[in-house]
């Protein structure tokens, strides 16, 4: 495909959940772009991911489409307006990927199912177990390791009132798993572990035991 190749991994490629990770969660979905509302420092990550040279593509389960609650221009317009929000950070949603089913339509690209994750791999030509996957739920976290991705999971404010007991029973469920407050805390991690990896870390970021 003729994709660029970065330290020897194919295409650096994150996935994002939207509800919960980049936008407010709502009980009845996003169902204009007045609705729309990022999180906060949730756009700033996702350019400084960018920046870093990871694209950066979401997926998300539209079941409002199936049910009649929204039609494709009002979803047309919803991520519209996000990447607007995102071009004035300075950041950019290479692609958004969404299944439209409810869930007794029986399709593959239902998170939790593989099916959605499994295209966006093909279509960037990505080795998805290098490819990190955030999001806000147990069905995220779940969908990342049905795909072979690493699974990340974002307190955000869809978890924000949830105990950390619980929330370490989320994580129990999915090996591998690693929590963020955010995607902010998250965008910072995964560039300072590249950094690590790289052994660009030095002086006051390489302290000895620091890296776990």
């Amino acid at each position: 495909m003729g994709m660029r190749s970065d330290h020897g991994h194919g295409t650096k490629l994150v996935i994002l959940g939207r509800d919960g990770t980049i936008n407010q969660y709502r009980d009845d979905h996003v169902k204009s772009a007045e609705e729309l509302n990022p999180l906060p420092g949730a756009l700033e990550a996702v350019a400084r991911l960018n920046h870093a040279g990871w694209h950066t593509v979401m997926a998300t389960n539209q079941p409002g489409i199936g049910r009649g609650l929204l039609d494709m221009a009002s979803l047309n317009a919803v991520h519209l307006r996000l990447n607007q929000l995102l071009a004035e950070k300075g950041g950019r949603l290479d692609a958004v990927f969404f299944c439209p089913h409810t869930p007794d339509e029986g399709c593959n690209c239902r998170k939790p199912l593989p099916g959605l994750v499994q295209q966006i791999g093909a279509r960037f030509g990505a080795d998805l177990a290098q490819v990190h996957m955030v999001g806000a739920s147990l069905r995220d976290l779940q969908t990342a390791h049905a795909a072979g991705c690493v699974p990340h999971l974002v307190r955000g404010d869809r978890l924000s009132s949830t105990d950390a007991a619980t929330i370490d029973a989320l994580l129990a469920q999915v090996p591998g798993s690693q929590m963020h407050d955010s995607l902010a805390a998250f965008a910072d991690w995964l560039i300072q572990d590249e950094r690590r990896a790289r052994g660009d870390l030095r002086d006051a970021d390489s302290r000895p035991g620091d890296l776990s």
